[in-house]
């Protein structure tokens, strides 16, 4: 009966209305967040590895500041800085890990254009995040308005924002859950719950800045996710391979997590199916909860996937920060010139 009850209480967070559990306002300030380390499996504490990838450390993040939770989309960077954005347009800068912190942990709302003031304090369901290194912007996708927002450097002010037509036949909170800029400045989204005909996921490529009212309409694509899963994040590990986190609800096991690996083709066109290829699944006795966002970094050349779980401001979830290094690429169907994933220069097309 207390897993039913959990169950329920879960499914009424997803229906588009607004969260009471969410803070209604949070003032800027010093953000306070205490880590407690955890095994990744609850059975086999010295277990080490999920699929293709290697735990490198987790954690179960807690804070005394009512605005602390909720985080849908994470960023990160190799010293263990960590920018997260909740699902109600809050952002929070905590470090994480040893070493030293370069940038003062906070807790702040997001910046609204004067003339958006109006709009009630849940319509900023805030569900991904991208940043511009060479440019220090950011872009955020908003679900409930079905909208990419451009922000300045540091968050300072919005520059632009623009909702599309094309998403407005999502589902309000099953919407624009994923945004990833391509490494030619194209910008990819994948609607959660926006389904295809023949049940894969509508995704959004557009040729320029989604936020700007000159770019122009996108071409629409499919993802395929893992059977049963849907998308809740996406960034790109590479020029040819993006990472998608997937998450599942089910009464036997609560909420599971997928993170897989999808091959982008060299040429995008209308209808390319986006086929994702699992590298790892996170399900009980392996930490699990409701994993939203994904960040990636580099150490060594090496390629380190971060994912954090929004716990909804619920008492039953939990926020975990988890670390994982990826071991190797898996296979991949050759380019033009490769010879069993060897590139025509000798190389060998995967991580190690």
């Amino acid at each position: 009966m207390p897993r039913i009850l959990i169950v329920l209480a879960l499914a009424v967070l997803l229906l588009p209305a607004p969260h009471l559990s969410k803070p209604q306002s949070v003032q800027a300030g010093r953000l306070l967040v205490r880590a407690r380390a955890l095994p990744l499996s609850s059975l086999d504490p010295g277990l080490a590895y999920a699929g293709a990838l290697d735990y490198l450390g987790g954690w179960s993040l807690e804070s005394d500041n009512p605005g602390f939770g909720g985080l849908s989309s994470l960023l990160a960077d190799p010293s263990g800085q960590m920018l997260g954005l909740s699902d109600s347009g809050i952002l929070m800068g905590f470090h994480i890990g040893p070493g030293a912190e370069r940038l003062r942990p906070f807790i702040a709302p997001l910046p609204v254009r004067a003339k958006d003031r109006h709009r009630p304090w849940w319509s900023w369901d805030s569900e991904a995040l991208v940043h511009d290194p060479a440019t220090d912007r950011y872009w955020v996708g908003f679900e409930l308005l079905q909208a990419v927002c451009r922000y300045g450097p540091g968050f300072a002010r919005v520059e632009a924002c623009r909702a599309w037509p094309e998403m407005f036949a999502w589902p309000e909170t099953g919407s624009i859950e994923s945004l990833v800029r391509l490494p030619d400045g194209r910008f990819l989204a994948i609607g959660e719950m926006g389904m295809t005909a023949d049940g894969r996921h509508e995704a959004l490529l557009w040729d320029g800045d989604p936020a700007e009212t000159a770019t122009a309409d996108p071409v629409h694509l499919r993802y395929a996710p893992p059977q049963g899963y849907r998308p809740t994040d996406a960034v790109m590990l590479d020029a040819r391979h993006m990472l998608v986190l997937n998450r599942r609800l089910t009464l036997q096991e609560l909420f599971t997590a997928v993170i897989a690996i999808v091959d982008l083709p060299a040429r995008i066109d209308a209808d390319t199916v986006l086929k994702a290829r699992p590298l790892a699944r996170l399900a009980p006795p392996l930490l699990a909860d409701n994993f939203e966002g994904m960040a990636v970094t580099r150490e060594a050349g090496r390629p380190v996937i971060w994912i954090i779980s929004d716990d909804n401001h619920e008492f039953f979830q939990r926020t975990l920060l988890l670390r994982f290094g990826l071991r190797e690429l898996p296979f991949h169907p050759p380019l033009e010139g490769e010879v069993d994933g060897r590139r025509p220069d000798g190389g060998v097309s995967r991580y190690r």
